[in-house]
């Protein structure tokens, strides 16, 4: 299962990165932008959200309706998220759809018409109140907030209501204009697809833009902050309590390390968390551990959601199960399981064309390396165990972890961090930001 790709710059400066799959009929194709919650400002925040909703109400040359009559015609489906550092619009479609597909797509991406802008306003703002309804949610950016502060990074992807429903037409279309510059998109395609074919669709379809619009400012990574506690209260049936720190930057040789550490610890049915908080003692229904990968810095953490009766049994666990973890990182076998876990993974993903043309995309755009099939596999079987001993004394030390709970009362909470080690205690006791 070679990976091949085809990689070229076009005058307009977009690039166009493709990957062949001669046994399949489809093509995943995905427009990937450098734009995300990381680089707008307090005023913007939510933009990039919001924009990305507008793509789909018209453009230039189609209305709205008709952008949803012709992907159903092609039996397909458009879709499009916003993360922290990118937005991408994407489908999957039969290869002789390829064509028209492009071009509406790309007439989203570069020439949206802004139209209906009130209504969309009103569709995210319910989006808001129904995420601010959905504590199991939520707390992942609690916990954001806690690690990185006032950094962009802390805050909520979705963005913030006032600006959703304030910000004039004439800013969102500056916001566009500055962020959707073709040096700033990547194009990437997976399946049945001619690399110079999407190259010249891609060349006819997508012009140098006017002018020189300023690109975003992207801020620094975070400074090293101490531990914080965040904790919102809620009338919920659980509490919904995460823990974590600052992690590697996708970038980082260690990776491939850390996401061993991952698996063994939270990752997978099998992990440490799920057997000793689940299935031993039916604690939660949901347990697990997590990694976030951005382009100086990242994130690791930790879910836990338990009723209010089994709140300081499940934490007390919890600290258990991180003195574990460091006192033994991992055993022979643990390691090897879990390498054997992420290599079959890696294998079985490269079959879905969507996930290889999210590689792709969103590869290409952060400046990481397209590493080989083989070259991964080498990387994950290279990881020891020292590797992973190393990652949980920088990464899971008590003293660099946050905490951050969403429930009915804060004294609970704070209690159950006591539970877990003197570290999470001491800012259990500080005052909450």
């Amino acid at each position: 299962m070679d990976q091949q790709h085809r990689l070229t710059t076009l005058d307009s400066g977009v690039r166009v990165v493709t990957e062949a799959m001669p046994s399949v009929r489809s093509v995943s194709l995905g427009f990937w932008i450098a734009t995300g919650s990381r680089a707008e400002t307090e005023a913007e925040a939510g933009l990039s959200h919001l924009l990305e909703h507008l793509l789909f109400k018209g453009t230039s040359k189609y209305a709205s309706l008709q952008i949803d009559q012709i992907f159903d015609a092609m039996g397909a489906e458009l879709n499009a998220g916003t993360g922290k550092e990118t937005t991408s619009v994407y489908a999957r479609v039969i290869d002789q759809h390829v064509p028209e597909a492009f071009d509406v797509m790309a007439d989203m991406v570069f020439r949206p018409a802004l139209r209906d802008v009130d209504s969309e306003r009103a569709v995210i703002l319910e989006e808001i109140a129904m995420y601010e309804d959905d504590p199991q949610e939520k707390v992942f950016d609690v916990l954001g907030d806690a690690v990185f502060g006032d950094h962009p990074l802390g805050r909520a992807i979705i963005g913030r209501a006032p600006v959703i429903a304030e910000t004039p037409v004439a800013e969102i279309s500056r916001f566009h204009a500055a962020r959707y510059t073709p040096a700033n998109v990547v194009i990437a395609a997976a399946g049945a697809v001619d690399h110079d074919a999407i190259v010249a669709l891609a060349a006819e379809r997508v012009r140098r833009a006017s002018g020189s619009p300023t690109p975003p400012t992207t801020p620094p990574a975070p400074e090293s902050t101490p531990a914080r506690l965040r904790f919102e209260r809620k009338d919920t049936e659980q509490y919904h309590v995460c823990l974590g720190g600052v992690g590697l930057s996708r970038h980082d040789e260690r990776r491939f390390a850390l996401r061993v550490l991952d698996t063994i610890f939270g990752g997978t049915s099998s992990s440490r968390l799920f057997q000793e908080i689940r299935e031993r003692r039916g604690l939660a229904y949901a347990v697990y551990s997590f990694t976030s990968a951005y382009q100086d810095t990242g994130q690791v953490g930790l879910y836990l959601g338990t009723r209010s009766d089994n709140v300081a049994e499940a934490l007390a666990v919890l600290g258990s199960e991180l003195e574990h973890l460091r006192e033994q990182p991992a055993t022979p076998e643990e390691l090897e399981r879990a390498k054997e876990n992420l290599k079959g993974r890696v294998v079985l993903s490269l079959e879905s064309t969507g996930a290889r043309m999210s590689r792709l995309g969103s590869e290409i755009l952060a400046g990481a390396p397209l590493l080989s099939l083989d070259e991964t596999v080498e990387r994950i079987e290279a990881v020891s165990l020292d590797d992973v001993a190393e990652l949980v004394g920088e990464l899971w030390a008590p003293e660099k972890l946050s905490a951050a709970g969403i429930g009915p009362e804060p004294s609970r909470f704070d209690d159950g961090l006591e539970a877990i080690g003197p570290a999470l205690a001491q800012i259990a006791r500080s005052p909450v930001g």
